[in-house]
């Protein structure tokens, strides 16, 4: 099976501009790719699984990844899948972001010197240059509004207004392909596929200012069975950072998906070889469940290294069969700031811990029996605590099934 093969085995590819010279190309390790990494945040997510399991794969088949970190695009802003416009950031924060980027991509991705390695480069360095005026000359020429605006990255945000800062993304991007295509060699760029018209901007734009021939291709998002996307838990991201997300939720994360998902995350992002994937798929009743320890532990290993999955795997085991092991629950300390005239409401609590959105939204989890606490259902949602409650071990909370949260004071 050749890796071309093996990336529609898995589910990955979406849409391809040239199929047969993309295969050409990857399976014969002729491909020097990009794929771009905006800094909107300190941490990537694993919503960036599938990007980043895709360039491992192709870097050990032969080829050279370029990871690109959006220190200038990210000044303007993706308006892709978007009904408002994002927060607009601050040089240093970008440039912060960038580097947390480089230091999560690491583990992925081999870079280095010679041939094969890895290259990381930061558009910021070109794009910040740049003449406006030369610019709308140079490449403003090369794009047809009337294309633009049938685009798919800008259909939501049409409905509610796209700012002309936002409507130059397309440009950006476009003239990064343009740019490393006579500097890099790069002849293809890969990205989530509500990038495909971004993508076609920049081949379109490498063919009409050089007469040359550039290729790209569109990877599936992981979404669920409902079509959500994946990679967020109760509207938050999980990320791959052990101060935001720890390993245990990231592994309780990935150990809790539906069974619908967990073989199409197997196979999407785990390097579990095919033949033993298609064993899996017969798997029915309590396997499903040994799948989902599966999923997780390779995706934690990945992340946060052996050992640190091992704990996760040995924590949600415990707290499963009711051992109670609280060593490597996620946990909340509450500070002295928390309490009011010495108390803190039951409410207050969940909300701190991210067990709800809003004291709303607890009390109706509360109210419709949602809550344990310390092992016992929780049945008055105006209930306050004194710091004396938390001492110890503090206390258990249990939402649904298979959240838990320790909370403790200082």
């Amino acid at each position: 099976m050749t890796i071309y093969d093996e990336l529609v085995a898995r589910g990955l590819i979406a849409q391809v501009t040239d199929e047969e010279e993309i295969k050409e190309c990857i399976n014969n390790g002729k491909a020097t790719f990009y794929i771009g990494f905006d800094c909107t945040a300190d941490s990537l997510t694993a919503g960036h699984f599938v990007t980043l399991t895709l360039m491992k794969r192709l870097q050990q088949a032969g080829n050279t990844p370029i990871a690109l970190i959006g220190g200038g695009t990210t000044m303007i802003g993706d308006p892709s899948g978007r009904t408002d416009m994002r927060k607009m950031l601050t040089k240093e924060d970008i440039d912060h972001n960038a580097e947390c980027f480089k230091r999560q991509m690491e583990k992925f991705i081999d870079f280095g010197e010679g041939p094969g390695k890895a290259i990381m480069v930061n558009n910021a360095d070109w794009l910040l240059k740049l003449n406006y005026v030369e610019l709308l000359r140079e490449v403003g020429a090369q794009f047809s509004v009337n294309n633009m605006l049938r685009a798919e990255c800008y259909k939501q945000r049409m409905e509610r207004g796209l700012s002309f800062l936002e409507f130059n993304y397309m440009i950006m991007q476009s003239y990064d392909f343009y740019h490393m295509y006579q500097t890099l060699g790069c002849n293809m760029q890969f990205g989530g596929d509500d990038q495909w018209s971004n993508i076609l901007g920049g081949t379109e734009l490498i063919r009409k200012k050089l007469g040359k021939d550039a290729y790209g291709l569109t990877i599936t998002l992981l979404t669920d069975s409902n079509g959500n996307k994946m990679g967020k838990t109760a509207g938050n991201a999980v990320w791959l950072d052990p101060n935001k997300t720890s390993p245990y939720e990231f592994y309780q994360y990935w150990r809790n998906v539906g069974d619908a998902d967990v073989m199409k995350c197997i196979r999407m992002l785990t390097f579990i070889p095919l033949e033993q994937i298609e064993e899996m798929d017969k798997w029915t009743d309590g396997r499903i469940n040994e799948a989902k320890e599966i999923l997780a532990f390779e995706l934690t290993k990945m992340v946060h290294g052996e050992a640190e999955a091992e704990k996760a795997q040995e924590a949600a085991r415990a707290l499963f069969s009711g051992a109670g092991d609280t060593a490597h629950m996620p946990s909340t300390t509450l500070t002295a700031a928390d309490f009011t005239e010495g108390v803190i409401g039951l409410l207050d609590v969940m909300v701190k811990c991210g067990l709800a959105p809003s004291k709303k939204e607890a009390r109706r989890l509360v109210e419709q029996g949602g809550l344990e606490i310390n092992g016992e259902k929780a049945a008055d949602p105006t209930v306050r605590y004194d710091s004396a409650a938390f001492t110890g071990e503090g206390l258990i909370l249990k939402k649904g099934k298979k959240v838990f949260h320790r909370v403790v004071t200082e």
